[in-house]
């Protein structure tokens, strides 16, 4: 009798497993996560409105799928926004990651380390730190999750914008003597989608809350420099959707433009859509008129890189 409980209960959890196409994943081997320390701290999670993450510990990617006969091969690496001060993790997270899946893409959300914990040696660097390893962990699972090695992008809101466009500015091939096989991938984003994002930490635009956060209220003039996005486009720098609001109050559109320019400087194929609503953190748009086809853009979009 307990033995058929057990089986039952297995193939329970299997089914629940399978119907929710969901994987999560550490993104670091247990005990070796870079720039991290022991403190009493823990992380938090608040779901009384959306489901917001504070203090990060333990970084980590949840990996929704879609089913395989509409898989596009196209992976996207998802940044919630917070300012760096908490994840809005189903908002800019899951929510997003379950639309992705609609349109057979497969989609990594990303809880990332935020830099105000004290368990960071070097606050600024993690954030960074997680995302390009979570963008080499899809590129060393891609043969297990039916996924193109050259298909991966990267995708941010609002802070998270930031992160992304920081990712797809700062970037290596991978080092290919580490004992650790996931660090032998590029770190290189294919592409970014880059929703409502904080771009500048150097010009009068930029976002101060997300700039605080980051790298303090008086950083060095070379590190503000060096995580203002529209400062580090080269040549290598993926192609990039856009998409913001002119009444955004909390980070202009301005952010925006700058890094649009910046690439077509370079002559990096860009698109942007600039709505004229949807204020900031309007997420999938759902219920607002005009704004809420964005997500019908970017599948256009990534419809046409894939061919």
């Amino acid at each position: 009798m307990i033995k058929k409980h057990l089986l039952l209960t297995s193939v329970i959890a299997l089914s629940v497993v399978a119907s929710a196409q969901e994987l999560t994943l550490p993104l670091w081997p247990a005990g070796k996560i870079p720039n991290a320390q022991k403190t009493s701290e823990t992380e938090r999670r608040d779901s009384s409105n959306i489901i917001s993450i504070s203090r990060v510990q333990n970084p980590e990617i949840a990996i929704f799928f879609p089913t395989k006969r509409n898989a596009t091969g196209q992976a996207v690496v998802i940044c919630p926004g917070g300012g760096y001060g908490i994840l809005a993790y189903d908002w800019e997270g899951t929510d997003i990651a379950k639309w992705f899946n609609s349109k057979g893409v497969t989609a990594i959300v990303l809880k990332y380390r935020l830099p105000n914990p004290k368990s960071n040696i070097v606050p600024h660097q993690s954030p960074l730190m997680d995302a390009q390893r979570a963008i080499r962990m899809v590129r060393a699972n891609a043969n297990k999750w039916n996924l193109k090695t050259d298909k991966v992008g990267i995708m941010g809101f609002s802070a998270g914008g930031h992160l992304a466009s920081t990712a797809g500015t700062h970037f290596d091939n991978g080092n290919t003597s580490s004992p650790d096989s996931v660090e032998r991938f590029s770190s290189r984003p294919d592409f970014m989608i880059l929703m409502y994002p904080v771009i500048t930490m150097s010009k009068a635009t930029m976002h101060s809350g997300s700039k605080n956060n980051l790298i303090g209220e008086k950083p060095d003039a070379q590190l503000a420099n060096f995580y203002s996005a529209e400062l580090n486009v080269t040549k290598e720098t993926p192609p990039t959707f856009f998409a913001h609001a002119t009444d955004d109050k909390s980070v202009p559109v301005e952010n925006s433009l700058m890094l649009y320019q910046a690439l077509k400087d370079k002559a990096i194929p860009a698109e942007m859509h600039i709505y004229p609503k949807g204020g900031h953190g309007f997420g999938l748009a759902l219920g607002i008129p005009a704004t809420e086809s964005w997500t019908d853009r970017c599948i256009d979009w990534l419809r046409a890189l894939n061919k």
